[in-house]
């Protein structure tokens, strides 16, 4: 099996579109979203024998003071009911992570956990192999899926009766939901921001938007829709697809007109939306590690996702690689403990102005 790298966007694009496991975290655009807002250096490869191509890997590297690091989100996609082809493909992208000084290599593959045939054994095999779960899950593990295939009679009936009731309550109340463009960038930042006070999470700057949404929303790959009452936006979401899925990756409100129900109708085009792209999967990005658990801090935000009718989806999560075991260890467990003790002491000292931490993007 060779491995090469793929210099072309649109070739890239089309041969991760036809793979079992493609993420839009693996497309072309994401990897130049991380390189311009995070600085992470893409390198898309593939693998491939006889002109076949058996695997895609979009490997992002960066360095952090003197580490680096290298990650593969949600990848790599291939057939993960292949042990030898995941075997093999694993071990050239550990040698190219080494080629590269990395001190480790994270994987984060859409593999469902505790699937008998694929999920268990997949994860049975990385622990034999000297990988080690991860302590930081960049991405959600859990998620909750609606089937697209059915019709959207099924699919309004498979909803709890409540949020039926308030998806048709909106559109009797006089919401509306239209299409946004990139002329809407704007007024998206200002209800995600909006948001963000409200429910005190911290966002980044407007620029990091225009990149985060229109860059996509420019190479067709994600949709605003807002939901308006007499011309007011009253809230939007952003839905990305890649290949046969959709995925709710953002979301904002304002504080008007909140008993018109808009978020719900909102959620139920956007549904709409993905089924008529031709989407088969509708993906709610995100879900609560413990469920019964109401401190979650998905928790709130999950009430109002479950009532859709989603599967719970189990992933196998994160996994690291370490390559250079010592730094590895410095890097994971000694680095956060030593930023912790300095954010503490900067905390005791008066300072004259503050600057809110960004979230992490994944």
């Amino acid at each position: 099996m060779q491995m090469r790298a793929v210099a072309e966007a649109g070739e890239w694009n089309e041969r991760l579109s036809a793979m079992p496991y493609a993420h839009v975290l693996q497309s072309w655009q994401w990897g130049e979203f991380k390189r311009e807002t995070t600085g992470w250096t893409p390198t898309r490869l593939a693998f491939e024998r006889g002109g076949e191509t058996l695997a895609l890997a979009q490997v992002l590297t960066r360095r952090e003071g003197p580490f680096a690091v290298s990650y593969v989100p949600k990848g790599p996609a291939l057939d993960y009911a292949d042990a030898a082809l995941r075997q093999g493909v694993l071990s050239q992208l550990l040698a190219f992570a080494r080629e590269r000084g990395a001190i480790f290599l994270k994987i984060d593959p859409d593999v469902v956990s505790g699937a008998a045939d694929v999920g268990q054994a997949f994860v049975d095999e990385l622990g034999a192999g000297g990988w080690r779960f991860s302590s930081e899950q960049i991405q959600f593990r859990n998620t909750a899926q609606i089937d697209l295939t059915h019709s959207e009679d099924d699919l309004l009936a498979a909803m709890k009766q409540k949020t039926r009731y308030n998806v048709r309550l909106a559109s009797r109340k006089g919401v509306t939901v239209r299409q946004g463009t990139l002329a809407d960038l704007g007024l998206l930042y200002d209800l995600y921001a909006l948001t963000a006070r409200r429910d005190a999470f911290v966002i980044r700057p407007l620029d990091y938007y225009r990149q985060a949404w229109g860059a996509f929303i420019q190479a067709g790959l994600a949709q605003p829709l807002i939901a308006e009452y007499e011309g007011r936006a009253l809230a939007h979401v952003v839905i990305f697809r890649f290949g046969p899925r959709a995925w709710y990756f953002y979301g904002a409100s304002s504080n008007e007109e909140r008993n018109r129900m808009p978020t719900y109708l909102l959620q139920w085009e956007a549904i709409r939306w993905a089924k008529a792209q031709g989407c088969t999967v509708y993906d709610f990005w995100g879900a609560p590690d413990d469920f019964d658990d109401p401190d979650d801090p998905l928790a709130g935000v999950w009430r109002f996702k479950e009532g859709f009718g989603g599967q719970i989806v189990r992933h196998v999560g994160a996994w690291d690689h370490p390559l250079k075991p010592a730094a590895y260890w410095a890097y994971t467990r000694a680095m956060p403990v030593a930023l912790g003790l300095m954010r503490a002491a900067s905390r005791l000292r008066p300072s004259p102005s503050s600057s809110a931490r960004q979230n992490p993007a994944p």
